[in-house]
């Protein structure tokens, strides 16, 4: 016979194998991550190195290399590093005289470009000028938060999962669609290179925050992360406010479908809100943030669940039980049978559902309208006057907008991303994982119209979030389906976005590919459940996926890391040697946004503007430059680039001859039609415009005739660029 004593210390044996099995898993999911954050940082170090030979042009070139707005912010890293001190680069960017000619304005609040100074303060005090050249210790931290992108990325699949081979998964799907999940190898300064690596750590600390019950320790931890993350992912991009947005609203869904605890929704509108003030604060008082929409949302949403509001509100919200009370009454009914009382129930749950959505909506349009009028907030109009046009809810001459709609990463997003998608099973296994969650999340949410919740085992549960309780088996998946749902509708709008999208696709797409649940569900419904099938094959399947990746993909990935180019641009180097070695330092020059960004960053001379559009003054003045593109006379450009102070004007025959945008789109026809002019070429035009025999500016002074040599004299000439300097009047 077997003692007591002895069976317990079997027990207890078997219990610590256990365990320590599990640690011994977690270690080795833990250490594929990071090997995976490490293998697409080399990857991605390759593939730039390979693409420009960087480290074997010149300065300028790697410098030319960072186009249209990306050179604009790198130049405040080279000026900052350039300052006789890290606190005059500082002072000298809070007031610069540099940016803009005849202007001075405050770049910490106009740009989000604290990671610049940052950067540069590590550069100044770390013990690595001496084997790393800046521009190597700028781009290679980019790319190593690429890396953390990816391990973040992972961990959300594995969380969600319970796998670690999720994470892989997503992981591989990223880098293998590296096209239309990330531009950072060609776009390493751009804002979103450095703010989608914290958004995806946030999201990882919102998985975890949500799926689990948590004991007060790791919810202060959770909190803690929650600001940090959210908090340097809106320091990093002037866009933070339109992608808080978008998160707050799939989290308010998730809250009004009683998918998500009230408590911890509104814990993440608090850091929302928070971080969002900061950033405001760092960038003195920026106007643009404080009257986002997203503020504008969060305040709403705090106002109805914890103000009292009017009488003829407060029993739909009561009923749904969002209001303070806490209790949902029934609605009375004379009918005695028990489904028509459920059905009544349900439509009158439905109706104050739908009601609450107005009133939160209502509410956040009054509130944003009052800010904006109080604040007097002008920077962001150009956006929604795009958003109004491209909805075609109005239309416009706005060049502005008409820019935004004639560029194609805003416009929609084309039909052969999904082509190039699916040739990795990536879409497709995404569409059956959406389409799964959506049952799910639906079931749950009739299930919650009715009353009552059924679990994963089964047995009925309440509904009520009883504080800290929550139901973990199906939150953190219903936040990503809403999340998922909210972030591929804005990227099916605007092309831009896709990358906020198709990110968080590789990860809902493994997750639920591993999921136990999922998989016992099916075969329940197969009349074959065996819990040992349900594993074995949620980690074939995507132990599968990777070996079709690898056969597909793998060849690839290795031919473009053996493909050696070198970065070429002559036209553009000769006109930059020629303005640091032709011109006086504070030489203003004008011309399009785009190569003036490169001019200030290579030459360090005055632009009349550049890229960054997010200001009303800038965009006007942008508007009189670019009249040197449009029909007017010598005189009138003369005058207009006196007036901002220019004294060389940079003519670009790819703008004046422009023949990759068709009729309509091209900046000389934005220019026509704003100035009440008919288009070149044929084709219909408004029958308000009107035909000028004057010709077009930017090609008649290339003729060489007295009246344009008597303000104009050109300085410098090649292929591709015209350089005239301004003759006194």
């Amino acid at each position: 016979m077997i003692g007591e004593g002895e069976i317990r210390s079997e027990v207890k044996t078997i219990a610590t194998s256990a365990s320590c099995l599990g640690n011994v898993l977690v270690m080795i999911g833990v250490i594929l991550g990071l090997l995976a954050g490490v293998v697409h940082v080399i990857y991605l170090g390759t593939l730039h190195e390979n693409e420009l030979w960087f480290s074997n042009i010149q300065e300028v070139e790697r410098e030319i290399s960072f186009r249209t707005e990306c050179g604009l912010y790198y130049s405040y890293y080279k000026q900052l590093l350039q300052a006789p001190s890290f606190s005059q680069g500082v002072l000298d960017l809070v007031y610069d005289n540099n940016t803009e000619s005849m202007r001075t304005i405050n770049v910490l609040k106009r740009m989000n470009i604290y990671q610049e100074v940052i950067m540069a303060g590590l550069f100044r005090v770390l013990p690595v000028q001496h084997w790393l050249e800046p521009v190597y210790f700028y781009i290679y931290t980019v790319f190593a938060l690429q890396g953390v992108y990816i391990f973040a990325l992972y961990m959300i699949s594995w969380m969600l999962s319970g796998s670690w081979l999720a994470g892989l998964l997503a992981a591989a799907w990223f880098m293998a669609n590296r096209l239309d999940t990330s531009r950072v190898e060609f776009t390493i300064p751009l804002r979103e290179s450095w703010a989608l690596p914290f958004l995806a750590c946030q999201l990882a600390v919102l998985t975890y925050y949500f799926k689990h019950t948590l004991r007060p320790i790791h919810e202060t931890c959770c909190h803690i992360l929650l600001y940090l993350f959210t908090f340097s992912f809106c320091l990093c991009w002037q866009f933070n406010q339109f992608v808080m947005l978008i998160q707050a609203m799939a989290l308010y869904s998730c809250f009004c479908l009683n998918l998500l605890p009230q408590t911890k929704v509104f814990r993440v509108f608090t850091a929302q809100a928070i971080s969002l003030m900061l950033v405001a604060v760092l960038q003195f008082f920026n106007s643009m943030l404080l009257g986002s929409l997203a503020l504008s949302f969060i305040l709403a949403a705090h106002i109805v669940h914890f103000i009292p509001t009017p009488a003829f509100l407060v029993l739909p919200l009561k009923i749904f039980n969002l209001g303070a009370s806490g209790v949902s009454p029934e609605p009375k009914t004379e009918v005695s049978d028990s489904s028509q009382t459920t059905q009544s129930s349900i439509l009158w749950r439905l109706v104050s559902f739908c009601l609450h959505l107005v009133v939160i909506t209502t509410l956040t349009v009054l509130l944003n309208c009052a800010v904006k009028m109080l604040l007097v907030v002008e920077s962001d109009e150009h956006i929604f006057k795009f958003l109004m046009a491209k909805f075609g809810l109005s239309s416009t001459r706005d060049i502005d907008a008409k820019l935004y709609l004639c560029e194609k990463a805003f416009g929609w997003l084309p039909l052969d991303t999904f082509e190039r998608l699916s040739g990795t099973a990536f879409f497709p296994t995404y569409a059956v994982a959406f389409t799964i969650c959506f049952f799910t999340t639906t079931s749950q949410f009739i299930q919650t119209l009715k009353g009552h919740f059924y679990s994963a085992q089964g047995s009925k549960a309440s509904l009520k979030w009883d504080g800290e309780q929550s139901l973990v088996w199906q939150s953190s998946k219903n936040y990503h389906f809403i999340h998922s749902f909210w972030f591929g509708l804005l990227a099916l709008s605007t092309m831009r976005m896709k990358y906020l999208w198709t990110s968080h696709m590789c990860t809902l797409s493994a997750a639920v590919i591993c999921d136990v649940a999922i998989w016992g569900a099916l075969f329940r419904a197969l009349r074959f459940s065996s819990p040992r099938l349900v594993t074995i094959t949620r980690h074939l399947v995507p132990l599968l996926l990777l070996s079709f990746l690898a056969v597909k993909r793998l060849p690839v990935a290795l031919t473009e890391l053996e493909e050696l180019r070198e970065f070429h641009d002559p036209d553009t180097v000769d006109l930059m040697n020629w303005i640091r070695q032709e011109t006086r330092p504070k030489a203003v020059f004008a011309g399009s946004m785009q190569l003036l960004a490169g001019v200030k960053l290579c030459t360090g001379r005055i632009p009349t503007n550049h890229p960054h559009y997010e200001n009303k003054a800038l965009r006007e003045r942008t508007h009189q430059v670019y009249q040197v593109y449009a029909r007017n006379t010598p005189s009138t450009v003369h005058g207009i680039l006196r007036s901002v102070g220019a004294d060389y004007l940079i003519l670009e025959d790819s703008i004046c001859y422009e023949r990759w945008h068709e009729r309509g789109c091209r900046l000389r026809d934005l220019l026509d039609v704003a100035n009440g002019q008919v288009m070149d070429g044929e084709g219909e035009n408004a029958p308000d415009l009107v035909t000028v025999t004057q010709g077009r500016f930017c090609h008649e002074i290339k003729t060489g005739s007295s009246t344009y040599t008597k303000y104009f004299h050109r300085v410098f000439i090649n292929k591709t660029f015209h350089v005239y300097q301004l003759r006194n009047d």
